[in-house]
């Protein structure tokens, strides 16, 4: 079924799809880096810096009281984003790479011992590779790596010979920053569990492009940020089973995060509080509240038909460009586009088409052991949202020839 979505309509959301670059109106596919945002989280953050500064959890004044039911209450939305069991499940963290190091660090901590394994896909982004090393060195636990074939998708096989006694955690992506490879992530859960393993898995690029439901995948861990879903920086959650937070030790240590200190000893705080320490990204979380609104609004099933939809036609016109190749063509893939121009360097291919009034990305996209995978060191990258149009593309498409025509 063809996608009904009045795209127009929702670009007038969007200021900055009004603005021009180099003189030229912006065509912004650099969505996988982070999203553009809606006016409706532009206003709930000049709103709240402008009339509602207040700490939360700390007061019993009317503009603390009216900011801490405000601040729970984005909890309580992000919990039926994704369908926790329960809102204090959701933890408030700095961002995906955040959430990953409290992980690393506190489940490492408790659970981690020499000669324990760690299973990573070979197509993880650095923030779910360098905090596992890190935990992995201080235990002396092992790093095993999950390979992938020429497409960009996981070898299932593989991942079932490489489960063992000793694997503690798999960490993998939902959806692949670099390849768009969506992978399959519910099998993969059944059967780390079926190993007694624990999984986690990073929705930072998935989490707004598709339905994610953690009851339903059964994940023990779940990860992602609220600028790639439409909100601000700074802010980023950690989905984690009840049972398995309850036992995890605090990552950091402070204010809001205790029951009673005293100079013997402190007693720490309930969830989601044990792991919350300090003044949170109070503005940051009221507003991402606005962000899930909007996006339950237009629906998720009408994005993820619509991106499939406009991904299928950019893939089709980018193949027709003589000397391209396509980096990452699995089955499963989301709205993002990496490619290699046969004697073109992705950065001049950047840099002209930025003259252009196109923002895409390149270089090695915080995934350098993929690039090894691949034979290169770089790539150019074009990624897509439901803002984005097929005109948009084909601006796209007309400038990466006219730099070919520059520079070869």
């Amino acid at each position: 079924m063809k996608s009904t979505l009045d795209v127009e309509k929702i670009r007038q959301d969007f200021p900055q799809l009004k603005t021009t670059v180099n003189n030229r109106p912006l065509i912004y596919l650099d969505n996988a880096a982070t999203t553009l945002k809606p006016q409706v989280v532009i206003d709930m953050m000049t709103k709240h810096l402008s009339q509602d500064v207040a700490n939360v959890h700390r007061g019993i004044h009317t503009l603390s009281e009216m900011g801490t039911r405000a601040f729970e209450e984005t909890r309580i939305a992000v919990q039926e984003l994704i369908n926790a069991r329960h809102a204090h499940e959701v933890i408030y963290t700095k961002g995906t790479t955040d959430s990953l190091n409290l992980l690393a660090n506190s489940f490492g901590d408790k659970y981690l011992e020499a000669g324990d394994e760690i299973l990573l896909s070979q197509m993880e982004h650095h923030s779910n590779i360098v905090p596992w090393q890190m935990i992995a060195e201080k235990k002396g636990a092992k790093i095993v790596m999950i390979p992938i074939n020429d497409n960009g998708e996981i070898l299932m096989d593989e991942y079932k010979k490489l489960l063992h006694p000793k694997t503690k955690i798999v960490s993998i992506v939902h959806t692949s920053n670099t390849l768009g490879t969506t992978n399959p992530v519910k099998e993969m859960t059944r059967l780390a569990h079926a190993n007694g393993s624990k999984i986690c898995i990073d929705a930072a690029q998935s989490i707004a492009h598709q339905r994610v439901d953690v009851q339903d995948l059964d994940c023990d861990f779940l990860v992602f940020s609220a600028h790639k879903m439409y909100g601000p920086n700074g802010l980023g959650f950690l989905y984690g089973k009840e049972e398995l937070l309850n036992e995890m030790p605090p990552y950091q240590g402070g204010g809001s995060m205790i029951s009673e200190v005293t100079f013997e000893k402190t007693t720490y705080h309930v969830l989601p509080n044990k792991f919350e320490a300090g003044t949170p990204a109070i503005a940051e979380v009221i507003a991402f509240k606005s962000a899930l609104d909007y996006v339950k609004k237009i629906g998720m099933d009408n994005i993820a038909q619509y991106e499939f939809e406009l991904l299928e036609y950019a893939t089709t016109e980018l193949k027709k460009i003589e000397g391209v190749r396509l980096i990452g063509t699995a089955r499963e893939k989301a709205g993002v586009l990496s490619f290699v121009i046969e004697g073109m360097h992705p950065q001049d291919l950047g840099t002209i088409l930025d003259k252009q009034g196109v923002a895409i990305r390149t270089g090695h996209h915080c995934t350098q052991p993929l690039m090894k995978r691949f034979g290169i060191s770089a790539c150019a990258r074009a990624s897509f949202t439901f803002y984005n149009t097929y005109h948009d593309v084909d601006v796209f498409i007309a400038a990466i020839k006219k730099a070919r025509d520059f520079l070869l």
